[in-house]
């Protein structure tokens, strides 16, 4: 199974958005050496857009091509369906709950069975969660000292569409998001007319 395995700083600096969420992500990006200096063309912009989705999600080019094709065949907006289908993928519903600090933790949680869906273990990080799903963390992995701190402490994110249980370590995705409550910078047009060039 593929994996982004390069380095998440100069990702983040490079793309302009702290795309993997560690607080020192973006220490040095004012630095001089990290100043763009010459126009980027119309190409560039939407290549950038669609990077920045990549890494937000932790995906390569041949799921993200998927996902597009997916959107494009889907009622309503491309970006719009594009981002929605993105944000309710199994590894990151477990990264916006709060049992991972990161993306790549809360893919490896899922591969590594400590997550159950609706009581039955899902180890497919692009598992397609549907309303009303109930996601926890198995009672075994529940003694997992980093796995019960970041839960507990509250560092997921507080959007409207997942309702915690902190009693019962889970989280439930009430409703399909709506892209103006998904809390990623992107352009999602510019991505769209990347793919539809």
């Amino acid at each position: 199974m593929a994996t982004r395995r390069g380095p998440r700083f100069k990702e983040c600096r490079r793309l302009g958005v702290n795309v993997c969420g560690h607080p020192k992500a973006m220490n040095r990006a004012g630095a001089p050496a990290f100043n763009k200096r010459r126009k980027v063309s119309e190409y560039g912009l939407q290549l950038t857009e669609k990077q920045k989705v990549k890494a937000y999600y932790g995906i390569l080019e041949k799921q993200m091509l998927r996902y597009y094709r997916a959107a494009e065949k889907a009622p309503g907006k491309t970006g719009d369906a594009l981002m929605q289908s993105l944000e309710c993928r199994l590894d990151n519903m477990v990264y916006r709950i709060g049992f991972a600090n990161s993306i790549r933790l809360a893919r490896q949680q899922v591969t590594h069975g400590h997550i159950r869906v609706n009581g039955q273990k899902i180890t497919i990080p692009s598992y397609a969660l549907r309303a009303g799903d109930v996601i926890s963390l198995c009672e075994k992995s529940r003694s997992n000292e980093a796995f019960r701190t970041n839960f507990l402490d509250g560092k997921g994110f507080p959007v409207p569409y997942v309702e915690r249980n902190f009693e019962a370590f889970s989280g439930t995705l009430i409703r399909l998001p709506l892209r103006e409550e998904i809390p990623v910078e992107i352009d999602d047009q510019l991505v769209v007319e990347h793919y539809s060039r």
